[in-house]
């Protein structure tokens, strides 16, 4: 390993109800699922279990409920080696939850309750200093308040410190607020919402890149599902490839992504050849159900890598 990575996530902690189910429901109707499975999930939780799965050292800053599922968040974040010093329990708020939907192709819906992840402030972010100095990057989505995302973004930037920011769910953003970030970590949807135009394949992701790039974005990188991802700067693109694979659940899969990719950064690999991996890493955790139950080792990827990462 070239360096010890240094991951702090400032994001959301959930538990996961996931459904499976052959179809999806219309309106008013009730059909019968085949299976269900709870998990621990939240896109900050996820990619801090993805960093460390990948070999980084990572502190999670995050609120949870006082309900029976914060303790559960806690330990599972103990459990993986992931340092808790700042996920603080919420009295009075529940913890977030995620009922997720997947159908029969690996589809899925999710709906967000964001319960004390909600709380998560800026005096949050300056009582967890001591953590987030240290760190490669700072990483973020917007599971929580806005005013917090953009303000650990300034803090990352007035600390030297490297961040990614992950705009999801999608919505749209002060692109003033967004330029702070070091890299931008849309997919399709998301980067619509971003930049106010449809990207349905990678010419328009090249398009949209474009519009974020000339709002003063410093880097952007689209993820594309199966068409792999495009990173987008200032003094060019270039599209990275993604690996076929016959998914099984997709949940979490562009969680994955950030989260290695994070760590191959923090680890000095070259840009483009981190992309690759976090492609590799992201594809293998399709393979299996669920988010951070479906997420590979380190080993396992430096395994698939000898294979298929020529």
């Amino acid at each position: 390993m070239k360096h010890q990575p240094r991951i702090a996530v400032i994001g959301s902690a959930n538990i996961d109800l996931v459904t499976y189910t052959d179809q999806f429901p219309r309106p008013g109707e009730t059909i019968f699922g085949r299976e269900f499975s709870l998990g621990f999930g939240g896109k900050g939780a996820n990619q801090a279990v993805a960093a460390r799965l990948c070999g980084a050292e990572v502190a999670m800053v995050a609120r949870v409920g006082d309900d029976l599922f914060g303790p559960a968040n806690i330990q599972n974040f103990a459990a993986r080696g992931v340092n808790t010093s700042r996920v603080l329990p919420t009295p009075g708020v529940s913890s977030g939850v995620a009922p997720i939907f997947v159908d029969s192709l690996g589809q899925n819906r999710i709906l967000v309750v964001k319960g004390a992840n909600d709380r998560l402030s800026p005096a949050d972010v300056d009582a967890a200093a001591a953590v987030l100095e240290g760190a490669d990057f700072l990483v973020m989505q917007l599971e929580v308040p806005l005013e917090t995302v953009y303000y650990a973004l300034r803090f990352a930037r007035q600390h030297g410190i490297r961040s990614i920011l992950n705009p999801a769910p999608g919505q749209a953003l002060d692109l003033a607020q967004v330029a702070h970030a070091d890299y931008v970590i849309p997919n399709e949807t998301e980067a619509e919402a971003l930049a106010g135009m449809p990207v349905h394949n990678l010419e328009d992701a090249r398009a949209c890149a474009q519009k974020l790039l000339d709002g003063g974005v410093r880097r952007v990188i689209v993820t594309l599902g199966a068409n792999g991802a495009l990173c987008a700067a200032p003094d060019g693109m270039t599209h990275v490839p993604a690996f076929p694979v016959q998914p099984v659940d997709t949940t979490g899969a562009g969680d994955a992504f950030i989260g290695s990719l994070a760590c191959f950064l923090a680890e000095g690999f070259a840009e483009m050849d981190a992309i690759a991996r976090a492609n590799l890493y992201a594809a293998l955790s399709t393979l299996g159900a669920g988010t951070q139950k479906s997420f590979v080792t380190r080993q396992r990827l430096d395994a698939e890598w000898a294979v298929r990462g020529a």
